[in-house]
This record gives C-alpha cells, structure tokens and sequence, in this order.
C-alpha cells in the first residue's frame, strides 16, 4: 500500500492511521512525502516514537524512520499483546503516540499495558484529560476497553508527562449513532496550573464562572483539588487542581455530558496569554458547540471514524463540521478499508457501514 503523506492536510494524522491501519491489516505501507503539507516536513520525535510503537508491537520490518525522513516503509507482522514502555524525549504529544497504537492492540488476543512519557497537555493534540474524559467514554459506546491515568503532566517545552494506557482485547466492534446531541447533563470543568499560583487557576475558574453564568449555568459545588459529586443539566461542577509536572503550564478544560454521547474542549495558557483568555477560549467552543446541534466535537470525529470502519453495522456521526484534517483521515481509512464514508458537508453528517473487523482475523 502506498500512500501520499502530502494528501490533503498532510499532516501526521496520515502517518499515524496507515501505521494502525497496516498494524491491524499486517498491510505493508509505504508513506511518501512525510508531513507534506507542514512547513517543517518530515518525521519529528513524536512520530518516529509512533513508529517505534508500533514496530515493536507488531514485530514490523521498519525502513526511513529517521529525523525529517519524508518516507517510511513499514512491513508489520502480527500483533503482540503486552506491556510496552516508551519515551517521546521532548513535549511531543503522549495522545498522538497512543492514539496509533490503541486500535491494533484493542484486536490483539490478550489484554496489554503501554507507557508514554512525553507532553500530556501541548498544542495541536487532545490533552490527557480529554483522551480520559471524551474519547474513552465514546470508545466505550462502542465496545472498546481502555483505561488511562497519569502520574505526571507534561507540558511544552519540558515534557515529562507520564501516561498508562491499558487496553482489553474485544471480539469486535458494534456500529454507533452520534447523530443527536440531546439533553445536557453533566457539566464538569477543570482549571489546572503546574509549578504556578494557583491564583492563576482561580482566575480561569472566575472567568468560567462569569461567562457561563450569562448562559443559564449554576456552580453546584467548587472542588479545590479533586473531582466528586454529581451535576445536572446546567448545573456545573468546577475542579482546580495543582497536576504534578516538572513543567509549568495552565489548563482549561471542559467536559460536557449529553443524552447521546460527551463532548470536550481544551485551552492551554502561554506566556502572555492571561488567565481571562485561557478561560474564555474554552468557554466559547462549549457554547458554540451547544448552539451547533453537533452532537460530536471536532476532534472526537477525527478519533472516531477509524473505530467506525472497523465497527459491525451502520455508524454516523454528525460533526460540527467537516475539517479538512477529518476528510484526510477518512481518504486514508478508505484505501485500506473496503468500505466509502458517506459525508454531507452542510450537516456535518458522517456515515459508514463498517467491516466488522474480529480480532481473529489473519
């Protein structure tokens, strides 16, 4: 299978699902033109670990899995359960990492265990808590088993994060209908500094406050270090806490629970970006996405329509809209898959009658 890494975002997203597609298929791939479309192309440390990766845990011929290589030739053997322990080495994205390996090892024949250490909270890539709190939950409605924790956060530019995945083989996947968002009813939000003053996360929560107040919301309970209790509908809980790091970094993050399925929505501070405008960044994505109708965010549609290839049955979903990295990654399920995503632009509906993949498959 050969694929152009250029195609459409040409991004990383199209490394990462042909390495899960070839690991679960034992398809040989070949990128070309790595990262095409970034303006340092190439392969950067967080995907040369995804390569490593997955090379160890299908037992993968590997060829050009080198700095700024711009092809990657990747001959996988078959898929071996265990525990696994790698280590990105700079802030690069502990979710990227895993976000390659979970499909393969959910149809492995027994159950496996994989640490990454790298960046759990930076730019352009679903933080821990998203991965915990949205995508696990969705993996769930599916049929997936996976547990994640952290013992250190990581954030750019040190690193240093800690992640445990643990995954459980299934049978198969079942088919998923997130084409309706319905009653909200569980609002939680975090505000997290590591290494800073926790005025900082207190200043985040005010703002918090203050924006979604002017939206119906009522704060039921503030937790000062750890999550409990339960809210309702627009009823909010709000958590600070002080994450364990050898960096420093701030974080906002939402976590909204519907009838049918959870949605996320993440701001990372930076120097020069105040505590107002880290808070009021997340704020507005969770009422935008409310007023849209979606009844998946942006970045669990780009997670989801691998699993929902390889589901048994129909599955759709219905986006926010449609982005161009979510249109690449499909283009790259479907040369691997047997199957055609059917996607109306101006809903933002996605459909797909899944393979059925089992993990018994050769």
């Amino acid at each position: 299978m050969k694929i152009d890494g250029s195609h459409g975002e040409g991004g990383g997203q199209i490394l990462r699902t042909a390495l899960a597609l070839g690991g679960i298929l034992r398809q040989p791939v070949e990128i070309h033109n790595v990262r095409g479309g970034r303006k340092k192309p190439g392969l950067r440390p967080q995907h040369l670990i995804a390569v490593k990766g997955m090379a160890l845990i299908t037992g993968a011929k590997v060829e050009g899995a080198e700095p700024g290589s711009m092809r990657l030739y990747f001959e996988p053997r078959q898929v071996v359960p265990g525990s696994y322990s790698l280590d990105v080495g700079t802030a690069g994205s502990t979710s990227l990492v895993l976000q390659t390996m979970i499909p393969a090892m959910l149809f492995a024949k027994k159950a496996s265990r994989v640490v990454v250490a790298g960046g759990t909270h930076v730019p352009w890539s679903p933080c821990f808590h998203y991965l915990k709190e949205v995508f696990v939950p969705a993996l769930q409605q599916m049929g997936g088993a996976l547990q994640l924790e952290t013992e250190r956060w990581g954030w750019y530019p040190k690193g240093g994060g800690k992640v445990i995945a643990s995954i459980l083989p299934v049978p198969e996947l079942s088919g998923v209908d997130l084409t309706w968002q319905g009653r909200l009813q569980d609002t939680y939000v975090l505000s997290a500094v590591s290494n800073l003053s926790m005025s900082i996360a207190e200043r985040q929560r005010d703002q918090v406050l203050k924006r979604l107040r002017d939206h119906g919301f009522t704060p039921t309970q503030t937790l000062p270090l750890e999550g409990g209790g339960q809210g309702g509908g627009k009823e909010l809980r709000i958590e600070l806490l002080k994450g364990p790091s050898p960096g420093t970094g701030t974080v906002v993050f939402v976590r909204a629970r519907f009838e049918n399925g959870v949605a996320g929505f993440t701001s990372l501070g930076k120097r020069g970006k105040p505590a107002e405008k880290v808070a009021d960044d997340a704020c507005s994505d969770f009422i935008e996405f409310m007023a849209s109708g979606a009844a998946v965010d942006d970045h669990l549609a780009d997670q989801l329509v691998l699993y929902m290839a390889l589901a048994k049955g129909q599955s759709s979903l219905i986006a926010g809209r449609i982005t161009k990295h979510l249109a690449t990654n499909m283009w790259v399920i479907e040369q691997f898959l047997p199957i055609k995503f059917e996607v109306d632009e101006e809903t933002g509906r996605v459909s797909v009658e899944g393979v059925g993949f089992p993990f018994s498959s050769p």
